[in-house]
């Protein structure tokens, strides 16, 4: 059965459910606002404890990478991102999610060749090349300054 391309759009048309766009957005929007907050909340919560500037914002990052894997870990995040879309996927805890979800799902095959060989399995192409470029541009540096 061969179908042109305006019966085809209307077949995908057809079956595909409709989106509430401006309630996505929205959803996401404040789940990706409230995360922001509770940074800037925990920022400032590290700073009067005595942390410097850069200190904070490292505890800010572990705090949420944290937080991220562990609602991975007992299957929570994904209900959020269910929820919220981009809003909970996009800023540093999706990527902690991305790191932490392969591995949770290989446990069975062990904490060697399960866990530890395929946590990599999304963001590691991201780890190497983001190492490359930087020692790209650090080799590049090194050779202008002289």
């Amino acid at each position: 059965m061969k179908t042109n391309r305006q019966h085809y759009d209307q077949m995908v048309k057809k079956a595909s459910p409709n989106s509430k766009l401006g309630l996505n957005c929205f959803k996401a929007f404040i789940v990706g606002g409230l995360i922001c907050v509770l940074g800037q909340f925990l920022y400032g919560l590290f700073e009067s404890w005595g942390a410097t500037n850069d200190q904070a914002a490292t505890y800010v990052a572990i705090t949420l990478i944290f937080s991220a894997v562990l609602l991975t870990g007992i299957g929570k995040f994904d209900d959020l991102v269910n929820f919220a879309g981009a809003g909970a996927a996009v800023p540093i805890t999706g990527f902690a999610n991305a790191m932490a979800s392969p591995a949770i799902e290989f446990k069975k095959e062990g904490y060697i060749f399960g866990v530890g060989a395929k946590m990599f399995l999304i963001a590691g192409p991201v780890i190497v090349y983001g190492t490359l470029a930087s020692m790209l541009v650090g080799i590049v540096y090194f050779f202008i300054q002289r």
